[in-house]
């Protein structure tokens, strides 16, 4: 539930969603924005009575919309006892304390909704940190929403000796001062975490990372590759800490893969910011599984958000293999048969029945020989420093002494690395 005004405000128990259409946005695209914001908004508790769509031809400072249009607005939330308003946007500091005082309930944006399914979801230490971080960024130029205590408090120590500071003043400078203190704990969090990757990427293991929009199936694959019990759940954003995890291919070969963060459209820059260390992990890795939900009508939207994120995050230039999910819950095959047309490349599949793994795992084996090769060495007794670099910098897959004392390796080295096996190999 959102808690509004400190202490203040009443627990928001109905809604009323706002969304907009204008000259560059057909109706169909803007109920489905409307509609996801409806899935957020449930996703923090917060019952949905009404979804309005304002045909808009361009923002006005005050309202976003006329004024005309928002007294109308403020009639309907009074003929249906709302309590809050969600707008389908992000908007400005000025516009919430505009809207809150023409209505006089409770008014959030796309990005707040966000922030507090992140502030309900988020578990690890690293994850509370940026989420925290994110909301008080956001706070900051919005504090005069969340007070009513403005009276100026006395400076001097005897008699008054003018205004002195506002309560807003002293509330903005302890936001300030918390904002602070957070990036310094989650940079002291961050140096553990790529200490973690500094260590990943001193040996020729590949390492792939598993993207795409928000509650595609990241999980699910992750856990039917690896075997592992990572958090599954049917609902936006129920993974934010990036889960690794080892896995061994049919080839023999090891290769680490990368549950990471779900996108969504219209993600706060803010949380991006926040999250970079986390999203970092489609960046550093050598190739990516992009994965879609063919099940959704918006299928196409969330390729186009996923790749924009990527975009911002300096990744969308990687090697990419991209998967089409839950063909078992797409019931239409006119569908299934035009994307195949569409995308005759792609992957189709089931992470949840496993259905079309066999093709993901041949995909990602080949993208892996391309990161990694594996070599069979000879190394001779006295090159001892030819196997300490193979322990430091590649991936030992096997490892034995002849009867001549030799070492036998089996490794698998990045291209970097193996001209310095070149000599040795069988």
């Amino acid at each position: 539930m959102i808690d509004t005004e400190k202490d203040n405000r009443k627990l928001v128990e109905r809604a009323i969603l706002i969304g907009f259409q204008d000259y560059h946005t057909p109706y169909v695209e803007a109920k489905e924005h409307i509609d996801e914001l409806e899935e957020l908004t449930n996703g923090i508790e917060v019952p949905v009575i009404d979804k309005i769509i304002i045909k808009l031809r361009e923002p006005h400072p005050k309202y976003i919309m006329g004024t005309g249009k928002a007294a109308e607005i403020r009639e309907i939330t009074k003929q249906q006892n709302a309590d809050c308003i969600v707008f389908d946007c992000d908007m400005s500091p000025a516009q919430q304390r505009n809207w809150e005082k023409l209505t006089q309930i409770c008014v959030i944006d796309r990005p707040e909704v966000i922030l507090d399914i992140f502030a309900n979801r988020a578990t690890t230490r690293e994850a509370v940190l940026q989420v925290k971080l994110a909301q008080m960024v956001y706070s900051l130029p919005r504090l005069t929403r969340a007070w009513t205590h403005l009276s100026r408090q006395r400076g001097g120590s005897t008699g008054g000796r003018g205004d002195g500071e506002q309560q807003i003043e002293i509330d903005r400078r302890l936001v300030q001062t918390r904002i602070s203190t957070l990036k310094k704990e989650l940079k002291s969090v961050q140096k553990h975490r790529d200490t973690q990757r500094k260590s990943r990427t001193r040996t020729a293991i590949p390492h792939a990372a598993i993207v795409g929009y928000t509650n595609a199936g990241k999980s699910t694959l992750l856990n039917h590759l690896t075997g592992s019990e990572v958090l599954v759940a049917d609902k936006l954003f129920a993974t934010l800490d990036p889960t690794t995890r080892q896995i061994i291919l049919p080839n023999k070969q090891q290769m680490i893969i990368t549950d990471t963060v779900g996108f969504v459209r219209k993600l706060p820059h803010n949380l991006i910011e926040a999250f970079k260390s986390t999203l970092e992990e489609a960046t550093l890795a050598d190739f990516l599984i992009l994965l879609l939900d063919v099940s959704s009508c918006q299928v196409e939207q969330h390729w186009e958000t996923t790749l924009a994120v990527l975009e911002e995050l300096g990744a969308k230039d990687k090697k990419m293999i991209v998967a089409f999910n839950k063909v078992d819950k797409q019931y239409d095959p006119v569908v299934i048969a035009r994307m195949k047309a569409q995308h005759p490349d792609c992957i189709f599949m089931s992470a949840l029945t496993g259905t079309g793994l066999d093709e993901l795992n041949h995909q990602v084996m080949l993208h892996a020989k391309q990161s990694s090769e594996i070599i069979e060495c000879v190394i001779p007794p006295h090159r001892h420093d030819v196997v300490a670099l193979a322990y430091k910098h590649t991936a030992i897959l096997h490892s034995e002494y002849d009867d001549d004392g030799n070492t036998l390796l089996t490794i698998s080295a990045a291209d970097k690395f193996k001209k310095i096996f070149a000599e040795f190999t069988l």
